[in-house]
């Protein structure tokens, strides 16, 4: 599913607008991971992945569910992929590398606010 696709992507540099192995924003190794997965034509842009997201509780979710985060407080502006076991798989900033992060990141964790399910 689109939770191992992902996986298979750390240590791949992030890149602005990057959607393919050659660089990865944080939409863009989301439509990557769900079109290899089977789920294609996605938005590239982590506010429209959640209104196509169904919402999830964190308590109910699964591999492959997106989490959505507010980093400037008000809106959702970075997404990631949840693996399991509190971990997730994402592209972070520039200069970065797509990375596995738990849930208990002083910095990425604390800023979980949502999440969502795509269906192939």
């Amino acid at each position: 599913g689109a939770a191992a696709v992902a996986a298979r992507q750390v240590g791949t540099p992030y890149r602005y607008g990057g959607r393919d192995p050659g660089g990865f924003d944080c939409s863009g190794l989301v439509l990557y991971s769900y079109a290899r997965a089977g789920l294609a034509g996605l938005p590239h842009s982590a506010a429209r992945l959640e209104g196509h997201a169904r919402p999830v509780r964190l308590s109910e979710l699964a591999p492959g569910d997106l989490l959505f985060f507010d980093l400037d407080g008000k809106k959702t502006s970075h997404v990631a992929i949840y693996l399991g076991d509190g971990t997730f798989v994402h592209a972070p900033s520039s200069g970065r590398r797509v990375e596995t992060v738990a849930f208990d990141h002083p910095f990425w964790g604390a800023r979980i606010r949502r999440a969502g399910r795509l269906h192939p």
